[in-house]
């Protein structure tokens, strides 16, 4: 599957977390890597291993920096 990634922000709707760099939960992050599919944002965090995954109603707002 190739996903059509995109670099920006990801603020989530409070109560919905990611992981950031540092291994802390935020609910919010800049200079990402993330990619939209289906009802979901796959996001890269740099200094994270794994793409973190949230379903579309915990995103408050995606800023796509071109």
């Amino acid at each position: 599957m190739n996903r059509d990634w995109r670099n920006g922000s990801v603020e989530l709707v409070d109560g919905y977390t990611i992981t950031d760099g540092e291994g802390r939960a935020v609910g919010a992050a800049q200079g990402v890597r993330f990619a939209i599919e289906g009802g979901f944002v796959n996001i890269e965090v740099p200094g994270v291993a794994e793409v973190q995954v949230v379903s579309a109603p915990a995103v408050r707002r995606i800023v796509c920096h071109r």
